[in-house]
């Protein structure tokens, strides 16, 4: 039953929009760390719980139950030993209370994307999720399925709802990105990063009194990603560099022209432009990533137009 473990967690886990990127451009997602646009969380307290009921957290006055926030801690206490991690090590415990935080975020996104669908009207039939359920019967096998719901103490019915849940959380992403364009204006460039301002206007000396823009970039470019092709941003279109700054600059220019020393997060940078395309296909990889940038920042508004009230810790 692992495959059915694995299938969830993924789809519970895909709920929560985190990023991790270390490129110039966008590139694909993990759980290691909160996006950097996503708003600090309040620091968890231990506050007494304000009903009878222990909660581990409010959202927009809608309660997280303690206990379910505990299952489902526990099931990644499982993923963790079914990958190896010892969590007995001081490792594994700084991977149990990320977890634990992890956890808690995720539900309080989940709420969050219930309460857009209900305000939205979407739902998933009895219909929908029974041929879902069916699906799933068949590919892991009846026993199978039925040992799996044993282990994780998990009736059909709570499996029914967690299911509607994931598959409403799926609709409501689809939805986030419908707006995201096939076609788009692409442009061609190249950049050079560097740590220090210094650094920055000395290179574009150079490059005014006539020098190389790729023999600069793979001399000095601190951008290892691209500096060995003189750094090559590829064809792109916009939404892509995770530095706006750099992009904004970049969609400015002009073929053969670049710009003056733009800051950003990750340093100094000096865009040239290679060549604009008006407009053309975006291709697959572009194209996911866009989506999950929609589908993020779509998450992100919802968070940040919440009210968001944590009473647990994130160690045990």
């Amino acid at each position: 039953m692992k495959q059915i473990r694995v299938w969830l967690w993924a789809a519970l886990l895909g709920t929560l929009i985190l990023t991790a990127c270390t490129d110039l451009t966008l590139t694909p997602q993990t759980v290691d760390a909160p996006a950097p646009n996503t708003p600090t969380p309040v620091t968890p307290t231990m506050t007494p719980s304000p009903t009878p009921e222990p909660q581990a957290a409010l959202v927009n006055g809608q309660p997280i139950l303690l206990a379910d926030y505990e299952r489902e801690v526990a099931l990644y206490v499982e993923s963790m030993a079914a990958a190896g991690q010892d969590t007995s090590t001081a490792e594994g415990q700084d991977a149990l209370e990320q977890g634990r935080t992890l956890v808690l975020e995720m539900m309080i996104n989940q709420v969050l994307i219930e309460q857009a669908a209900q305000a939205a009207g979407v739902t998933i039939t009895d219909e929908e999720l029974d041929s879902t359920i069916q699906t799933l019967r068949e590919e892991t096998g009846e026993e199978a399925f039925q040992q799996w719901l044993t282990d994780q103490g998990m009736s059909s019915e709570e499996f029914r709802v967690r299911l509607r849940r994931d598959m409403i959380a799926t609709q409501m992403a689809n939805r986030a990105v419908e707006a995201v364009p096939t076609h788009g204006e692409h442009i061609h460039a190249r950049h050079i990063l560097v740590n220090t301002e210094e650094e920055a206007l000395q290179i574009l000396s150079q490059l005014q009194a006539g020098d190389d823009f790729v023999s600069l970039a793979r001399t000095y470019s601190q951008d290892t990603s691209t500096r060995d092709t003189g750094g090559d941003l590829g064809l792109f279109p916009k939404g892509i560099l995770i530095a706006p700054e750099v992009e904004a600059a970049a969609f400015a220019l002009q073929p053969g022209q670049f710009s003056d020393v733009i800051q950003s997060s990750m340093g100094y940078h000096i865009v040239q432009l290679v060549e604009r395309v008006p407009d053309m296909e975006i291709d697959p990889e572009h194209m996911r990533l866009l989506r999950e940038k929609a589908s993020r920042e779509w998450l992100e508004g919802l968070r940040a137009a919440a009210t968001i009230e944590r009473f647990v810790s994130s160690t045990p």
